[in-house]
């Protein structure tokens, strides 16, 4: 971790789908480049994940009119299949994410480091959105 104490900041969502089924959408690029974007004018082109502990994985996400992009990636931490997934962005900081498993429902607690630049608010309202689109994405796919 950096230095200082970071806040913690906390977004959910509960997705209708059994765990196995959220974990392939989650994980698999073919999918991630489905969901991994904040609002319809941004997507996300393309996606590469070695989903164990010293992998890396980067999504590249771009504007649709081509007028920004960049790449979101880091290492794995620790992977437990159907479970658990944690790393460490390119920044250092950590992130957590949890697939609670409810009958045929799942539940996904994504858990992250506060960055500097923006304000909580608006941060867990990106990763909220980026939640909210697995979401549906999983749900209708």
């Amino acid at each position: 971790m950096g230095t200082g104490n970071k806040a913690i900041i906390t977004v959910e969502t509960t997705v209708n789908a059994p765990v196995e089924k959220v974990w392939e959408f989650w994980t698999k690029p073919e999918h991630i480049t489905n969901w991994s974007f904040a609002s319809e004018d941004w997507h996300a082109p393309r996606a590469e994940n070695d989903l164990r502990a010293g992998g890396k994985f980067l999504t590249r996400m771009e504007a649709k009119d081509g007028s920004f992009g960049f790449d979101f990636g880091g290492v794995y931490d620790e992977v437990k299949l159907n479970e658990f997934i944690s790393y460490t962005l390119g920044d250092d900081r950590k992130v957590t994410v949890s697939f609670l498993n409810q009958d045929n429902h799942t539940k996904v607690v994504q858990s992250f480091e506060a960055e500097d630049t923006n304000s909580n608010e608006q941060q867990s309202a990106g990763w909220q959105a980026f939640l909210n689109n697995f979401k549906s994405y999983t749900e209708r796919s």
